[in-house]
């Protein structure tokens, strides 16, 4: 591992990286992830943007889960892991950060011109006008709506929402656009089923194609959504490093490989290069 993780700090410390995040960098704050140690997903069946939008019935369940979920995720703030990614950026190692996840603990953490790739929970958009509204003013507006709506909250999904029984669901009341009074609110993230925006991911495989090295942190690549940028990197010779918590669906494609946990590794990474660029050698 040691040998590894030196391997790792040549290749970042020589600059031009591209870094690649998911859930598994978010875990240290609180937020589980979908397929990594905490293994939502053997459990939770993420909404789909086909139920959401055609099923009022979906529609209703899932904010009423997300209105109380969405309280936790607010209140995760930036773990080690971030702040180390922020660091590194700051000490101009970095060419771009993209991230899968949804909670914005990369900026929270001070780094800038962050790609998000499947969208942000903090904002809200109406599908039929396309206006941007906070999701905290939305978090007002539906505990006017529901006024002693106070279900217990045992457990947090990945992406925002938490479990209710149906019975608690059955009386939570959903509130339209505030802006053109009719529109379907929705947050402003990427459903499961629904396409990131075409421009989006043309920025990202951008800042893959001109990086030195793709730097994989959290993540198990098991979706094409990140997966694609290391393939792309992969087939254009770029070195693609993954740190992560078990195997990945990219590791093969891997220079190097380190299963480790993010935040004590990445604090220990951004110590040894952010001080000034380390002489970059083979992988």
């Amino acid at each position: 591992m040691t040998e590894t993780f030196d391997a790792l700090t040549r290749l970042v410390g020589a600059g031009d990286v591209v870094v690649l995040s998911g859930a598994g960098l978010s875990t240290e704050s609180g937020i589980p992830d979908y397929r990594g140690p905490s293994g939502a997903a053997r459990r939770h069946t993420p909404m789909t943007y086909q139920a959401f939008t055609r099923d009022p019935v979906a529609r209703r369940r899932y904010w009423a889960r997300s209105h109380l979920g969405w309280r936790m995720i607010a209140r995760a703030a930036p773990n080690d892991g971030h702040r180390a990614v922020a660091r590194l950026q700051r000490a101009g190692l970095l060419g771009g950060i993209i991230t899968q996840n949804v909670d914005g603990l990369h900026t929270a953490a001070g780094a800038t011109g962050v790609i998000e790739l499947h969208g942000r929970l903090d904002e809200v958009t109406c599908l039929d006008c396309g206006n941007l509204t906070s999701r905290d003013e939305l978090d007002r507006r539906l505990t006017e709506a529901n006024p002693g709506f106070d279900a217990r909250v045992a457990h947090v999904n990945p992406d925002g929402d938490v479990d209710l029984p149906d019975e608690a669901v059955a009386r939570f009341r959903t509130v339209d656009c505030g802006i053109c009074g009719a529109g379907m609110l929705k947050p402003d993230v990427v459903f499961f089923g629904e396409t990131v925006p075409a421009p989006r991911v043309a920025d990202c495989f951008a800042w893959v194609e001109r990086a030195r090295a793709l730097v994989v942190l959290g993540s198990s690549l098991t979706v094409m959504s990140g997966r694609r940028f290391v393939l792309r990197a992969a087939r254009l010779g770029i070195p693609v490093a993954i740190v992560n918590q078990g195997p990945t669906r990219g590791d093969g494609y891997a220079s190097l490989t380190l299963d480790a946990p993010l935040g004590a590794t990445l604090t220990a990474l951004a110590d040894r290069v952010a001080a000034g660029p380390v002489p970059a050698a083979a992988v």
